[in-house]
């Protein structure tokens, strides 16, 4: 299942009759921004996902990364005029749960290598794909940024790609972060 966004409704669903078939189910959306961001930034929130694999945790943990990675898409989406229903659909939760535990995930991939040990140029350098993460993940940490939104796993997954911290260390530091309310 796919969503098409379009501020459009009406082309938007004039390529959801073009495309669907009996085994691809496509849903419209005018939102755009919610859309466009889910799509982005489930692929930060996988290399956290990987990292946590890497680094042995279990499914709890992935879990609980997951939830709240999803939480930071959804503020950092409305914030910038995304709706929060979007986040909870196909383009935010339903790719993000793909992204984040399916195997064929490159983001994945890149997580489970730096929890294992391996430096992001070793990874990278091993791969003949794109793990489209590395690079979202500076400009959502700019987002936040500039807009003022607190991405906790965005900015942690900042540190590991781009500052040299240690995976184990940056989980570490989301754990201890304040506790707070939901």
């Amino acid at each position: 299942a796919v969503a098409i966004a379009s501020r459009d409704l009406a082309f938007a669903e004039e390529i959801q009759r073009a495309f669907a078939t009996p085994t691809l189910r496509l849903y419209t959306s005018k939102d755009v921004v919610g859309v466009e961001l889910g799509a982005a930034l489930k692929n930060v929130i996988a290399i956290g996902a990987g990292i946590c694999r890497g680094l042995g945790l279990g499914s709890n943990s992935v879990a609980a990364l997951v939830t709240r990675g999803l939480a930071e898409i959804t503020r950092l989406a409305v914030t910038m005029g995304g709706e929060p229903r979007t986040l909870s659909g196909l383009a935010g939760l339903g790719d993000l749960v793909l992204t984040a535990t399916g195997d064929l995930s490159r983001n994945r991939f890149v997580g489970v290598q730096l929890g294992q040990g391996h430096s992001l140029e070793q990874i990278m350098a091993g791969m003949n794909m794109i793990a489209e993460g590395v690079g979202t993940c500076r400009a959502a940490h700019e987002l936040g940024i500039r807009h003022k939104v607190d991405l906790p796993i965005v900015n942690k997954m900042y540190e590991v790609l781009y500052e040299s911290k240690e995976p184990r260390m940056a989980i570490r530091e989301l754990m201890e972060r304040p506790l707070t309310t939901e």
